[in-house]
Order: structure tokens, then C-alpha cells, then sequence
């Protein structure tokens, strides 16, 4: 498609012409759309503006635009292809395809359509969008996240992130053939999963957290255990698991009413007699409630969260557990020491590969430094090794794996 020539070289003829089509398609509803759009085109004083090289996307532009609701938008939704729609401002079109970041020869009419489609994703949900409230940030029903932002503070013009999900969960079996991470790996998390260690994994963006913390669901007893899942928006695909709960959070309406959050939940969860909690990502207030849950009787939950190492990652618990508590520091470190026991960091490399690169044991405090025992870390050539290290706090797997022999 050439759709960012065609925009820029006839935008006013692309206007005009689309706003013919739409007040045709008002007064009759029969025939094929393609069809009355090229005869409406050539019976038309507009055919002489174009150039002949641009017909066919000029036939394109209007197609699309004519057609759905989401416009030029609905073959990127469509395409399977792509995890990611990146719109930066009218002109610029990104998306994430096969792991790589690539720029689409394609462009809005102008700021308004833009807008006018940020808002019709708005409406899906029944949120509103305007210069008050100039961000969305909403779960379709398909299970597509979008975030919309307009152009009274995005510098570049109104900003549209869309992130697609795939329809059927990723098992672990999948993930190892996609080398995210070993086979060897792969069967100790199972073992860890089942021995009901708590486990934080962490990343980047778009790293693959998410899908990760869905392939690791597999891994619990579907028929024994009561599960509760709890996320900002339903992204994980938990089908396997019969005895589950799911739950997602809500904002707030336009008077500001009925915002029920992840802190909320988790303190409800615990009313619902869970054996294990999964929450999808904590990135504020809720931490406390999650990581006291973990510590207090509810081993085996499970969690994600942004960072750039495993250190990392709890040194970001630990940030956020002291903005949302007066406890001492100390407090907060042996807090997260009692809940945690295995990390997982995975990242995203330069060809869009997502890879576990290290898995690690919580085994206390040292004063006031944690202490990690790192039992698979990726080398200097890009693989994922174990290392000579031990599990050190094995009693919960010595009890599985006695209690496994039995069955």
C-alpha cells in the first residue's frame, strides 16, 4: 500500500469523495461495497485529479476508511501477524510484526480522523475521551489492550497504542521450542510450580512477562487447587484451570465513582479461599497486600513486574512498598525475603527474540542486602546455562517431590 502518498498528494480529494460514498451508503444498503465505490469513481469529475499510478490506492483509501468503524486500522487488526499497532500522530504508523518493529507506508487524513478513532475505541468501552480526560486506556472485548492519548498533551499529535493478544494460551512446550527458554529450564519451573514456590517475574515492556506467567499456569494442578486471578486487564488465558476466579479491574466513570482497583481486589481474593493468587503486574499500592499474601499462608502465588534485572525487580517491591507504607525499611526487606523465592527475568533482545536470561533463588537477608542464588543465567554467547548452584531452601521441593512418589 502507498496509502502515505496518496494521503498527502490528495487529502482534500480523499475527504470530499469519502464524504460522498458515506451519504450514498445512507439512502441504500444493497449492492457491494467495492463495486459502487469504483462506479461512483469512474462516473466522477474527481477521476480527472488523479493521477492513473494512484487509482488503485485511492480506491484503497476510501475502501477501508468506508468500510469498518476502525478504517485503515481494521487490516492491522485482522493481521495475526502483528502484536502491536503504534500509531505516533496522523503521519506515523508503526507496528511490532514477527518481533520486529517495522514503519507502514500508511497515514490518517488528518488529526481529527485520528482522533475520531481514538474515540470510537473509547465508545467500545464505554469510556469517555475529551480535553478533560484526554486518556483511555481500556480492554476491548476480543482481549486487545488500547491506550489513546489526544493531542492536548501528546506534542506529536493524538497517540494511539494498540496491543494484541494472542487468542490461544502459549504452553511452556511452545516457549522452549521458540527457544525463549531450555528445555532443563523449562522442567525445573515446572518442579518449582508444582512444589508451590512463589515466583516474581520480571522485564521489560514487551517483553513477554504475561505470557510467560500463562505458560507457568499450566504447571498447577488444575483438579486440587483453587485459583484467583487478578489483573489490571485480562490478558492471561487460564482455560486449563477449573477451580479459578478471574477478576479485572475497573475505572472510575465520569464523576469519578466506582473505581475498583488491584490493591481492592487482592484484599478481596483473600475472602474467597484461595490456594494460590496470580496477579498479572503490581506497579503500585497493591504491592503490600501481594506480598502480604504470599507470606502469610497463600505459597505458590505468582506475579509479574517491570525491571531490568532481578535485583532489580526488588528493588523495585521495595520502592513501592515504602510510597504506600510509614514500616520501616528493614521491615519492608524481610516482607519481600518471606514472600518471594524464585525470580524470573526475561528480556527482550535486539531481533525482538524474548528470552528468559536468568532465574534466581530469594534465600534471605544479609543484612540489609538480599541474597540471590543464581541457577540459570545467560552466557556471554546468548545462552541460557545452568549454573553449578543448588537450590538452597529445598524443603518445599524435597515434600513435593516425597508426596509425587506416593501418588
Amino acid at each position: 500500500m502507498r496509502m502515505d502518498i496518496t494521503v498527502s498528494k490528495y487529502r482534500y480529494e480523499l475527504e470530499m469523495f469519502i464524504t460522498k460514498i458515506r451519504s450514498i451508503l445512507g439512502e441504500r444498503d444493497d449492492g457491494d461495497l467495492l463495486e459502487i465505490i469504483e462506479s461512483e469513481f469512474f462516473g466522477s469529475e474527481i477521476l480527472q485529479s488523479i493521477s492513473a499510478n494512484d487509482v488503485n490506492s485511492f480506491i484503497e483509501n476510501v475502501f477501508y476508511r468506508v468500510k469498518s468503524k476502525y478504517g485503515i486500522i481494521e487490516p492491522l487488526l485482522n493481521d495475526e501477524e502483528i502484536n502491536e499497532i503504534m500509531v505516533n500522530g496522523p503521519n506515523d504508523i508503526f507496528v511490532e510484526k514477527n518481533g520486529r518493529i517495522v514503519e507502514l507506508p500508511m497515514a490518517f487524513l488528518s488529526e481529527k480522523e485520528l482522533e475520531d478513532m481514538i474515540r470510537v475505541f473509547a465508545s467500545d468501552v464505554h469510556r469517555e475521551i475529551n480535553e478533560v480526560n484526554p486518556i483511555v486506556d481500556a480492554r476491548l472485548e476480543n482481549g486487545y489492550r488500547v491506550n489513546g492519548v489526544l493531542k492536548n498533551i501528546a506534542l506529536n499529535g493524538p497517540i494511539l497504542t494498540i496491543r494484541k493478544f494472542n487468542k490461544n494460551s502459549i504452553t511452556m512446550k511452545e516457549l522452549v521450542a521458540f527457544e525463549s527458554l531450555t528445555k532443563e529450564c523449562a522442567e525445573f519451573l515446572k518442579k518449582m510450580v508444582k512444589a508451590r514456590y512463589s515466583i516474581m517475574i520480571s522485564g521489560s515492556t514487551s517483553s513477554g512477562k504475561t505470557t510467560f506467567l500463562g505458560a507457568l499456569t499450566g504447571y498447577i494442578n488444575a483438579d486440587q487447587e483453587r485459583v484467583i486471578i487478578i489483573e489490571d486487564s485480562a490478558e492471561l488465558k487460564v482455560e486449563m484451570l477449573k477451580n479459578a476466579v478471574h477478576m479485572e479491574c475497573k475505572g472510575s466513570n465520569s464523576l469519578g465513582k466506582g473505581e475498583v482497583n488491584m490493591a481492592k481486589l487482592i484484599k478481596t481474593s483473600l475472602r474467597m479461599r484461595p490456594d494460590r493468587i496470580i496477579v498479572g503486574e503490581v506497579r503500585g499500592k497493591e504491592i503490600k497486600d501481594m506480598i502480604q499474601a504470599m507470606s502469610t499462608g497463600h505459597s505458590g502465588s505468582m506475579s509479574t513486574g517491570h525491571s531490568g534485572s532481578v535485583l532489580g525487580m526488588l528493588n523495585r517491591l521495595e520502592a513501592l512498598y515504602l510510597m504506600n507504607s510509614d514500616i520501616p525499611i528493614m521491615s519492608v526487606k524481610r516482607q519481600i525475603a518471606d514472600a518471594l523465592e524464585i525470580l524470573v527475568h526475561l528480556e527482550r533482545n535486539a531481533m525482538g527474540k524474548r528470552k528468559v536470561v536468568e532465574v534466581a533463588e530469594l534465600v534471605g537477608l544479609d543484612g540489609d542486602k538480599y541474597i540471590l542464588n543464581s541457577l540459570f543465567k545467560e552466557s556471554d554467547y546468548g545462552n541460557l546455562d545452568r549454573t553449578d548452584n543448588d537450590l538452597i531452601n529445598d524443603k518445599k521441593l524435597r515434600k513435593w517431590s516425597y508426596s509425587d512418589k506416593l501418588r
